[in-house]
């Protein structure tokens, strides 16, 4: 192995300091931002069948749902582009250059969602809703690699994994936020405006949900400023660019180092980089950890995001007639559900996972959250319509408990670790472009978790539904999801605790003396 560059053996044993925070607030807003988006169009979509779908003199409806899985799937296939554009320029064009630009889309599209086109077709307003939604998930999807791979270049060995499971809870948070917005947001609308009975859909709730996806764009555009103030990474300077001096004095502003400590003696002129993201020898070095990263964010992707059917289950068992609530009250006591679940197990799953990452590993965890959620999707599952559905058991809280589980389990788990190793495993050149690939193949399974399944999950058509496969089997299925994930885990999966992103690199060829890139390290 060649002499280290002495900038990234400086950031390798950098001391936590206080720019280690700022960039995982100004990282995590992002990421904040994101899951309040995604999460906060379930508690919407009841408003919005209120307002749009129901009559005077008729029954209370919901959204059709075609409807609902086309604006919940344009959104995640956003995302997945976004990933997959963004993380190649992130590559090409620098961490920093393109990082205020997929905010910038955020922000936009998050007003213009809650703006729309029209107040009063329905189809106006929803077409509307789906298109800017799917601009919103393009600058969701650019976040995604851009704040991992900035983390992981920023932070040093020891607590790296800690730094980038720091960032990622933001996430919980923004579900909370979302949930805690929608709660507030009603209840001030309702004051104001009290229907008068649960048939009766207020005018202003029509601005009420778009006031709850305009203020997503708050958080974001608060850090939008200290994103552009960012340097760019010495990582990607030093290794991508080849600028070494450039590397020192970026990290020189930033960090408590002295320039002096960091700067090279004797800076040879760049060389080319030795093969290209389309290749054999890409192939060859990183295909297997690429097929790691993308397949075990696919397969945990497709169960977390069919935990919304549990979600309507919960609806169920807490409201047994919608038409006995107004619209104000049903979203708040969606709301609610989804701030109580945030609380007891999203956010401690992710608190766990800030605090073991680096003393347990990557793989153990991401092993140990694919097996426990596989129990939890099996014990609701095999018992489903024999136990939890019975009108003995219609109240029972051990289905609460065992669904708080899954949902620990996925943050404590495959849901952060897959956002993690993937920012660890490849080179500086190809590390967001290989976060994005993975990214992207994981949002597709979340279109087949939060879509697929959602259909396929009822036993007999209801509520617009067709017949499907029924709850059951769907669990079980899931749960086998679940297992698969922890075998390709344990025969795929690297571990990168501990180590240099450099060193987590394979490293097959002979070393060319003087070229300043991750092949030299």
């Amino acid at each position: 192995m060649a002499r280290a560059l002495k900038v990234l053996s400086a950031l390798d044993s950098a001391k936590t300091q206080y720019y280690h925070f700022k960039a995982i607030i100004i990282a995590g807003m992002g990421l904040f931002s994101d899951s309040y988006d995604l999460f906060s169009i379930t508690l919407i979509m009841r408003m919005l069948g209120r307002i749009y779908y129901t009559n005077d003199n008729t029954k209370i409806r919901q959204v059709d749902p075609v409807v609902v899985s086309a604006l919940v799937a344009v959104a995640l296939l956003g995302t997945a582009i976004g990933q997959l554009v963004f993380g190649r320029l992130g590559d090409l064009k620098g961490r920093r250059r393109v990082y205020g630009l997929a905010l910038l889309i955020m922000i936009i599209s998050s007003l213009a969602s809650g703006f729309s086109i029209c107040t009063t077709k329905r189809t106006c307003v929803l077409l509307s809703l789906g298109f800017f939604r799917f601009f919103l998930g393009l600058g969701i999807g650019g976040d995604y690699p851009l704040s991992s791979t900035i983390m992981s270049e920023f932070a040093n060995k020891r607590t790296r994994g800690s730094f980038i499971a720091a960032v990622f809870s933001m996430q919980g948070f923004g579900i909370l936020a979302s949930a805690m917005v929608t709660m507030a947001v009603c209840s001030i609308f309702r004051s104001a405006h009290k229907p008068s009975s649960a048939h009766d859909t207020p005018p202003e709730a029509d601005v009420a949900w778009r006031l709850i996806l305009m203020i997503g764009a708050v958080p974001a555009a608060m850090t939008y400023y200290w994103r552009m103030m960012m340097p760019e990474t010495a990582r990607y300077t030093a290794l991508v660019e080849q600028n070494v001096l450039q590397a020192a004095k970026d990290m020189e502003k930033v960090m408590d180092v002295s320039i002096n400590q960091i700067v090279e003696e004797n800076v040879e002129p760049p060389t080319p980089h030795a093969y290209p993201l389309l290749s054999r020898e890409f192939l060859r070095q990183h295909g297997r950890d690429l097929f790691a990263c993308s397949a075990n964010w696919f397969l945990v992707d497709i169960v977390f995001y069919s935990q919304v059917l549990f979600q309507g289950e919960i609806y169920k068992r807490d409201l047994k007639d919608k038409n006995s609530v107004d619209v104000y009250e049903e979203a708040i006591l969606l709301a609610r559900i989804q701030a109580i679940i945030a609380v007891s197990s999203t956010i401690p799953g992710y608190f766990f996972t800030v605090y073991f990452i680096d003393r347990v590993g990557r793989v153990k965890i991401q092993m140990m959250g694919f097996f426990f959620m596989g129990l939890a999707f099996f014990a609701i599952g095999i018992p489903y319509y024999s136990v939890w559905t019975t009108e003995e058991n219609d109240e029972n809280k051990w289905f609460m408990v065992l669904y708080g589980l899954a949902f620990f389990f996925a943050n404590f788990g495959p849901n952060t670790t897959t956002f993690i190793v993937p920012a660890e495993l490849f080179p500086a050149r190809f590390r967001s472009t290989c976060h994005g690939i993975s990214g992207a193949v994981g949002k597709l399974g979340a279109i087949i978790g939060s879509v697929g399944f959602l259909w396929a999950s009822h036993k007999k058509k209801e509520e617009g539904y067709p017949r499907g496969i029924g709850m059951k089997t769907s669990l079980i299925i899931l749960g086998g999801v679940c297992m698969v994930g922890m075998m390709v885990t344990y025969f795929f999966t690297k571990e990168t605790m501990g180590r240099s992103l450099e060193e987590n690199e394979i490293i097959d060829e002979p070393h060319q003396a003087g070229v300043y890139d991750e092949r030299n390290i």
